[in-house]
């Protein structure tokens, strides 16, 4: 049985979906069970990292676990999401983990780094008895459904850091590595470091994606300094994966603005995706083509 937590992500639907695909055992655990709809062959099960007591049962039975946490950074002196997550497939026995991560994990000493050192330590600890995978990647072409509110009014999107280019990845993509991972063991041990095709900026982005869907989209740039108040607590206007108001303390904005100004990590095209999977990686475009469904038309 393999158990995959975020089940109802970008990342861990296109894995249920995979996995059930394949004919593999797949438990999917989701905050809100009785809401979610997966496909047929995969068992919903209610699970939350923030009540670790809830998770026994969704680890119970499993061998192979994909873990991952929608906790932002720096909202908690450590990520208890991850050590809950990695305490509890310990406890189970899980055999197999695939953890998603960030880019670079835990390289560099800031409150970003810090946090991704310890949630990765989590699983690639010797005394936890895992076979552990770490997927790295940076930007994902998903980010791009945070526009489908603003199309809804208009052909006009407000894009902070538009200028700044990201070989984006698409999330099938690092689902297809993660199911390889979890259904055959070759990539036990391994970090990869993962990335789209193509470095693109937003503003590029946004002229693929109108052109998938018919429409000729304009960006509206978004300056530095009200990016930044943007992620600020405690009028931050990002959603946490449940829906709730998040944002971040000063320390983790001050960090994501170095990361995200301060050179160009995350620009470079990586050879990963096709030599793990003997393919090129999805473009933009074809992400762009595979999800214009949810975006409105006009």
């Amino acid at each position: 049985m393999i158990l995959v937590t975020g089940a109802t992500g970008h990342v861990g639907s296109e894995l249920v979906r995979r996995l059930a695909a394949a004919g593999e055992p797949v438990r999917a655990m989701t905050r809100r069970p009785a809401k979610a709809r997966f496909p047929a062959g995969a068992e919903a099960v209610y699970g939350d990292a923030a009540d670790p007591e809830s998770l026994a049962a969704a680890f119970a039975g499993v061998d192979g676990a994909f873990l991952m946490s929608a906790q932002p950074v720096g909202t908690a002196p450590e990520p208890t999401h991850d050590l809950a997550l990695a305490a509890a497939a310990e406890r189970a026995g899980v055999r197999r983990v695939v953890r998603l991560s960030t880019l670079d994990g835990g390289t560099g000493d800031d409150p970003i780094a810090r946090w991704q050192r310890t949630a990765e330590a989590a699983v690639t600890d010797p005394a936890r008895g895992f076979d552990w995978t770490l997927l790295r990647p940076g930007r994902f072409m998903s980010n791009a459904l945070q526009w489908a509110g603003q199309l809804r009014s208009g052909d006009e999107v407000a894009i902070p850091f538009a200028d700044r280019p990201a070989a984006s990845i698409d999330p099938a993509d690092l689902a297809e590595i993660a199911a390889l991972a979890l259904s055959t063991g070759e990539h036990a041990g391994s970090v990869h470091e993962l990335s789209g095709p193509q470095s693109l900026t937003p503003t590029e982005e946004l002229a693929i994606l109108g052109e998938a869907l018919g429409r000729d989209l304009r960006i509206r740039p978004v300056p530095t300094d009200a990016a930044r108040a943007g992620m600020a607590l405690p009028h931050s206007r990002l959603r946490s994966s449940g829906g709730t108001p998040i944002g971040f303390p000063p320390e983790v904005v001050d960090a994501i603005m170095r990361r995200t100004l301060d050179g160009d990590r995350g620009s470079e095209v990586l050879p990963t995706v096709e030599k793990v999977l003997g393919r090129p990686a999805r473009t933009f475009a074809q992400w762009a083509r595979a999800h214009a469904g949810e975006f409105p038309r006009a």
